[in-house]
């Protein structure tokens, strides 16, 4: 599917101003990059918990995009994706991972629109990842700052991880769509209010159920367990989880084009 070239040229544009606005240069890592973006993924998930140098490698020779922001020449951020076909061509966005002092600072979106730049260069009109449903700043990055739409919901997706962000907890995830053209994207990428979303039923987030799985793992687990049960009902019925002003679920029919 082939990309008008004036979306393609705005899209870098957004992504070139959203990497100035975070102080950083983004770019397609190099040979000599990928030691410091093993080290990056480590010190966000634990040793041993990133991909080996030679799967960077390969990734990065086939043409997937790996990604690194760097500020003042180094490595504070990185993403990769690699294509997917299941139900269309798109990009899977895999890993992404700032530095502790640089979250928050708009890093992950440079890189996010960096990689919607990519795609869009190459004809490539959808991106696709998973998120951890509970942590409320990255439901509100994902829904709301890029307007992504939720298609699934995967219990306990990877198992296990045991890795320094999650420990023991249960891998439940979303599965997001980006539609890295539509009304509902360019909505989000404008900076357009939250729409008032019509909520058959809703869930309240913690506001922050990292520090609360830190600190009381028995009522972190009861959490986890209550909403898979909520989230499962949910898109079983065919709702779609948005993401109300107050950043809490809302469970919808509505349409998710802003214009719908």
């Amino acid at each position: 599917m082939s990309v008008a070239e004036q979306s393609v040229t705005e899209a870098y544009r957004l992504a070139t101003i959203a990497a100035a606005s975070a102080a950083v240069t983004v770019r397609a890592a190099e040979p000599r990059d990928l030691d410091g973006i093993i080290g990056l993924f480590e010190r966000t998930w634990g040793v041993g918990r990133s991909p080996d140098r030679a799967m960077l490698l390969a990734l990065d020779f086939a043409g997937n995009p790996v990604l690194l922001a760097t500020q003042h020449g180094k490595p504070v951020g990185a993403t990769l994706g690699f294509l997917g076909w299941t139900d269309g061509v798109h990009l899977h966005s895999h890993m992404a991972a700032v530095v502790p002092w640089h979250r928050g600072g708009g890093v992950g979106y440079a890189l996010k629109l960096f990689q919607r730049a990519l795609c869009l260069e190459q004809g490539i009109t959808e991106m696709r990842w998973t998120f951890d449903p509970l942590i409320r700043r990255n439901a509100h990055f994902n829904l709301v700052k890029l307007g992504a739409e939720v298609t699934g919901f995967l219990p306990d997706f990877y198992g296990r991880l045991d890795d320094v962000i999650s420990g023991s907890d249960r891998s439940d995830r979303f599965e997001v769509r980006w539609s890295l053209d539509s009304p509902r994207v360019l909505h989000a990428l404008a900076g357009g209010p939250v729409r008032d979303w019509t909520a058959v039923t809703s869930w309240p987030l913690d506001v922050d159920f990292e520090q609360l799985r830190a600190d009381d793992p028995v009522g972190a687990a009861r959490r986890r367990e209550d909403s898979r049960l909520v989230f499962a009902e949910a898109l079983a019925r065919e709702l779609r989880p948005e993401l109300t002003a107050d950043n809490d679920y809302v469970f919808t029919t509505d349409a998710s084009d802003p214009l719908g």
